[in-house]
């Protein structure tokens, strides 16, 4: 305004000298970005992830329409599953999703092209078309929203939450690599997560430590599953829990072969949930395989078959964790096909699979006596 008033003799020419100022102002920072090469808006995008973002951002002008398809590093986050038909099975949180599950969906999801083209069709109606394409939410499967995408590295989807109905208060977390079938897993579950009654303070220099004791209590015992596993139903719950996590990892895997089948580029693929209960990871070896390698589906046929496997159990009727936590029933399961070479477990393979509190729990466990199962392939 100041500008306005010194250099302007009547309002119509403060008017021009205005607009001509911001015009000025609006091309310097148009030229500014334009100065950015594709590389670098790439490397913007690609940290940006999400996919309903880079949907949006498909609206913003011609070279974001053509930078968005190279991403490579996108996220999907499910909004819903969808049920291809009615029926039985495991249960989440009282809806079944898992052993009919046909069809997952992404929500809110714009329609850029048709949004790009009423933006450039008429420049200056852009900011009304924009807000109207944003209006229009459209649904559609992970492998339908990806398709444009002919870069992708690194895929992560979330689904909105864990397969496994389980009590309120248990814990059973579980992750699982594929190839064309299971390659492994980890299972780590627990009756109940409680405050640690025997919690101990921090002691002056030169004593023990609370992560020390953590350690030394772990040992105290001979790790030997008590009598009364096998005959209050201890077993057969773990048994449940494990066969549980194998069909909601193969139903996982099962969905993913049309994504990797159309993304020959893929070198990581994750699929988790929001309630961070399970996660299904392949890597670029991993992912060439099953694209070299016909699926093998279960009988079932909305699953991938699980192998013969061996399985080594580990369990503590209480175990203490540092920050004043502890489980009740904490058991350990790792899980390889029977055709693999047999080999000791090491603490990387079996710990690194969580996060902490329950990556000290894995490595605790598997301190304690083994025990071996086998399972047939279903």
């Amino acid at each position: 305004m100041h500008l306005e008033l010194t250099l302007a003799a009547d309002g119509r020419a403060a008017e021009e000298i205005v607009v001509d100022v911001e015009a000025v102002g609006a091309e310097e920072e148009e030229e500014h970005f334009e100065r950015l090469s594709d590389a670098v808006v790439l490397c913007i995008l690609n940290r940006v992830g999400d996919i309903k973002a880079l949907g949006r951002c498909c609206v913003v002008s011609r070279r974001f329409n053509a930078l968005v398809p190279q991403v490579e590093n996108v996220v999907v986050k499910v909004d819903c599953v969808i049920s291809g038909e009615d029926g039985g099975g495991l249960n989440v949180k009282g809806k079944g999703i898992l052993t009919h599950l046909l069809r997952f969906v992404v929500g809110s999801i714009v329609k850029p092209l048709q949004a790009l083209h009423h933006f450039l069709a008429n420049p200056k109606k852009a900011a009304a078309a924009a807000a109207a394409a944003l209006d229009e939410v459209s649904h559609h499967s992970p492998s339908e929203v990806l398709r444009n995408f002919k870069e992708i590295q690194k895929l992560r989807i979330e689904l909105p939450g864990g397969e496994l109905g389980i009590e309120d208060g248990v814990l059973l977390k579980w992750k699982a690599e594929f190839g064309s079938t299971l390659e492994s897993c980890v299972i780590l579950g627990a009756s109940a997560i409680v405050k640690n009654s025997r919690e101990t303070s921090v002691k002056p220099s030169g004593t023990c430590s609370s992560s020390d004791e953590t350690l030394a209590h772990a040992g105290d015992d001979s790790g030997s599953i008590p009598e009364s596993f096998y005959t209050n139903g201890g077993l057969k719950l773990r048994v449940v829990w494990t066969i549980s996590s194998l069909i909601a990892a193969s139903a996982r895997h099962f969905l993913l072969q049309q994504i990797i089948s159309d993304h020959p580029t893929l070198q990581s693929l994750v699929l988790t949930d929001s309630d961070a209960q399970g996660v299904l990871c392949m890597g670029k070896d991993q992912l060439q395989e099953l694209r070299d390698k016909p699926l093998a589906a279960s009988a079932s046929s909305n699953r991938t078959q699980v192998p013969a496997l061996n399985m080594k159990l580990w369990y503590a009727p209480y175990l203490e964790l540092p920050g004043g936590m502890a489980m009740k029933g904490a058991t350990l399961v790792a899980i390889r096909p029977s055709d693999q070479p047999v080999r000791k477990e090491s603490d990387a393979f079996v710990a690194g699979a969580f996060d902490e509190p329950f990556k000290t729990a894995a490595s605790l466990l598997v301190r304690r006596r083994t025990y071996l199962l086998e399972m047939n392939s279903f």
